[in-house]
């Protein structure tokens, strides 16, 4: 007798090979379908797949495996970004080298993801750390500079002076910003490094024109950026007669700027401080080297500063104002240099307070005789004063020309020639070097008769070498190794020296979509062909995180390639959704130290795949997350073995199968109940809305079961609910669906090619649908009505009520208001 235990481990194993086997999931290029080019957003290989790699990836498969069904041809590959500093640390404490490491690590995730029973195809495989990939990163690095859109200069870095060695941002602990290894303080210092001109791009990132991403990406991306309108304004020093250019926002303020504030790190800032101020400038430069730009921007944090014993002159009315310098304004943002005017700006209002310095109000507000300063400094409209023949231009709350006074004065420096229009952009370069081992090399060479240049591509990849000394301070082996470095200058081939900083990993996760196309082709980084046919990527999935970091870095790099002539339109990336963070049962983030991760191989091997999908799609809003519940997974379980038991009972299977007794009214009901559910069901898969979708199933199953106990077995209505419902589970649950699809209904292999059912819309109507009563706003009653009733219908019926007239008594209503199988409102 045939086994109708429901085995997840059996069927999985069984469908999963024979999926590899048959290449069920291969995509290649097929000009008679449309294409559906569906990512989402590779792992790093730490060793193991968590349970927010699940929540990440499984939804994005269904939703993948339903365009596949809706008749698109879809792609959706898989990798690994694969350079990072943890392989590194971790080479440095135990000694295993991070190639190794890696690769054991990817060898262990793979299987991992495989057990997922996603439809990824694993030809498409791309590994970022793997020198067959980083060949083509370091050739963009170089097309990039031969575009101008790369280049060196100085910049800081945070150093430890103990070790010797720059820190990443994860190695600097604490609020005192110490040392990971050896809790020594970390210090500012500036290193020559390499920069993208990323800030080309701004305006062009402010435009989402034509892309269906989330609209809190949009404000992320559009905040970050931070495009200011202004004016640039030179002051002169009085010591050395330097031009200091600052940008405002407010030139309108001009005349009330009463003194100026250095970034310590300004490179005037040692000329300008006197002899008796220098004791006290350098001890505040110290100070101000060992916090974070994050610390030292804080808007809570208590403003602190040091006057330089020097003065500069205010164009527009030559007075004599105190150059000081304070940590609040930083070098990374504008000139690092700003004019204070605290009678119109909290920050330099309580500046001035604090060190005494003077205020000059310059706009008068509206409805006061005259311009004083008070308790706070004025933020609003009025009238400009104290601003010589510009006094009395109307000031208002807007942002650049819209306010007329900040036009007017525009208009009046540029006629000076003190200042001129601006656009400033908070956003900056993307700095890309980093002293570390685990990263793809830069491909630049220097020599001393002929400075820097690319290495040529016939070079290329410049490999990691692998006989490297890890040492404990955290020291880049590349800049350490004896021969590594030294190589012939490709201008006169004599001796020249390697650019020993590798690339931030990020650029690697740039354009790793595109060498999903062709990640072996060898003559490009990615094949033209597969290139015209799957390009650009249709939809995108992953967490809100990057919104900041990968995603603006990624269309920064599509943009610059299509302006090289490499890719076409203007977005890599036509749709974007994200997927909200799993927390651990006690509501905290998952991690080791708290005890609270969530192993997913535990579970599969537990429940089966199936139902460990099904439980990730159902239990939270997949855009919001939720806190795992490891008692919730139960209920998917019983629904997946439910479904199972109905659709293998012999009872009603196979040709003993007994004639249908089901009424009409049972089989009309039934069908009714299938459309309605593929009807949400579709509207569901296409807005990313996965927990009404199982849920959904879950319902139209329960109706299933009681039209069973009804005699609908055996009918035509059963016949079609069977498959529809099979269709509509398969996204979710693949190889239970397979298995059902294949074995139990006897169809044709593989459900996975089936194509999506067509909603009957007459069938899926209501014959009658309930309408609540309000009368005065508050809801009283529900009617029955026919689902095509007329306008008056509705009304007879309302009247008719028993508990409307009851509540009306005997009163005729005003109004009667009815909004069409939605609401009834009367007015008494």
């Amino acid at each position: 007798m045939k086994d109708l235990s429901y085995n997840p481990g059996n069927i999985e194993k069984k469908w999963q090979e024979k999926w590899e086997a048959d290449k069920l999931y291969r995509s290649v290029i097929d000009n008679s379908k449309p294409k559906h080019y569906a990512l989402t957003m590779l792992p790093y290989p730490s060793g193991d797949l968590h349970i927010g790699h699940w929540y990440a990836m499984t939804p994005s498969d269904a939703r993948a495996r339903y365009m596949r069904m809706k008749g698109f041809n879809v792609l959706f590959p898989m990798g690994f970004d694969a350079f990072g500093l943890p392989a590194e640390n971790a080479a440095i404490k135990d000694g295993i080298h991070p190639m190794k490491r890696t690769r054991e690590n990817i060898i262990r995730m793979r299987k991992q993801l495989r057990s997922m029973g996603a439809m990824f195809d694993w030809e498409r495989e791309a590994v970022s750390c793997e020198p067959e990939y980083y060949r083509w990163t370091e050739w963009f690095f170089i097309q990039l500079y031969k575009a101008g859109l790369a280049y060196r200069k100085m910049s800081p870095v945070d150093f430890c002076p103990n070790c010797n060695t720059t820190l990443a941002r994860e190695q600097v602990w604490g609020d005192d910003r110490h040392c990971e290894r050896c809790n020594t303080p970390v210090i500012k210092k500036d290193l020559e490094q390499w920069f993208f001109k990323s800030t080309k791009y701004a305006d062009e990132f402010l435009n989402f024109d034509g892309i269906d991403w989330p609209p809190t990406v949009k404000t992320l991306q559009t905040n970050w950026i931070d495009r200011s309108e202004g004016a640039s304004v030179i002051f002169k020093t009085e010591i050395g007669n330097h031009d200091v250019e600052i940008f405002t926002t407010r030139p309108d303020t001009l005349w009330g700027a009463t003194f100026m504030v250095f970034s310590p790190e300004h490179p005037l800032v040692d000329e300008l401080t006197t002899p008796e101020n220098k004791a006290a400038v350098n001890e505040y430069k110290v100070q101000a080297a060992r916090q974070s730009d994050i610390q030292r921007g804080a808007v809570g944090k208590d403003k602190t500063g040091v006057f330089t014993g020097s003065y500069a002159i205010n164009p527009v009315n030559n007075a004599r104002i105190p150059i000081w310098i304070a940590d609040y304004v930083l070098m990374s943002y504008g000139t690092g240099a700003i004019m204070a005017v605290p009678a119109h700006d909290e920050r330099d209002f309580a500046f001035a307070k604090k060190y005494e310095l003077s205020i000059i109000p310059v706009i008068k507000p509206e409805g006061q005789s005259e311009a004083v300063v008070g308790e706070i400094a004025y933020i609003g409209p009025g009238t400009m004063v104290n601003s010589g023949m510009l006094d009395g231009t109307k000031v208002n709350t807007e942002k650049g020309r819209k306010n007329p006074s900040i036009a007017k004065v525009i208009d009046w420096l540029q006629e000076k020639g003190v200042g001129k229009e601006t656009v400033n952009y908070r956003y900056r370069d993307w700095l890309i070097s980093r002293q570390r081992y685990w990263g793809s090399p830069i491909p630049m060479v220097n020599c001393e008769t002929h400075g820097w240049n690319p290495v040529p591509d016939d070079q290329l990849p410049v490999t990691l070498p692998e006989d490297v000394e890890w040492k404990p301070t955290g020291e880049s082996p590349l800049k350490l190794h004896p021969t590594w470095k030294h190589t012939t200058c490709p201008v006169c081939n004599g001796p020249a020296i390697r650019e020993t900083d590798t690339m931030d990993t990020f650029m690697c996760s740039s354009w790793y979509h595109l060498r999903y196309l062709s990640p072996h082709y060898a003559q490009g980084p990615f094949d033209p062909a597969e290139y015209d046919y799957w390009m650009p990527v249709d939809t995108y999935t992953g967490g809100i995180e990057h919104a900041t970091m990968h995603l603006l870095y990624t269309r920064f790099f599509h943009k610059a390639l299509r302006d090289i002539g490499l890719t076409e339109g203007h977005e890599p990336m036509m749709q974007l959704r994200n997927q909200g963070m799993v927390l651990g049962e006690d509501n905290e983030k998952m991690s080791k130290s708290r005890g609270n991760v969530i192993a997913p191989d535990v579970l599969v091997n537990k429940y089966g795949a199936d139902t460990v999908r099904a439980y990730i799609m159902f239990f939270a809003r997949w855009e919001m997350g939720a806190p795992w519940d490891s008692q919730g997974i139960e209920g998917a379980a019983r629904w997946v073995r439910r479904t199972w038991t109905l659709f293998t009972d012999p009872a009603v299977q196979g040709a003993s199968l007994p004639a249908a007794t089901a009424s009409d009214e049972v089989k009309k009901n039934l069908r009714r109940k299938v459309h309605q559910t593929l009807k949400r069901v579709t509207r569901d898969f296409e807005n990313f809305d996965f927990n009404t979708i199982v849920s959904g199933l879950m319902e139209l199953l329960n109706e299933m079961y009681k039209a069973r106990e009804a005699g609908a077995a055996g009918s035509d209505e059963w016949k079609e609910a069977q498959e529809i419902y099979v269709k509509m589970m398969a996204p979710v649950a693949p190889h239970i669906a397979e298995e059902l699809w294949t074995e139990h209904l006897g169809k044709s292999y593989s459900i996975h090619k089936q194509l999506w059912p067509a909603v009957d819309e007459a069938a899926a109507k209501d014959d009658f649908v309930e309408i609540p009563v309000q009368i005065n706003g508050k809801v009283r009653d529900r009617v029955k009505v026919a689902a095509e009733a007329s306008e008056e219908e509705i009304k007879s019926a309302v009247m008719a009520s028993e508990a409307v007239q009851k509540l009306l008594e005997g009163k005729e209503p005003k109004k009667v208001i009815v909004v069409k199988g939605k609401l009834v409102s009367l007015v008494v």
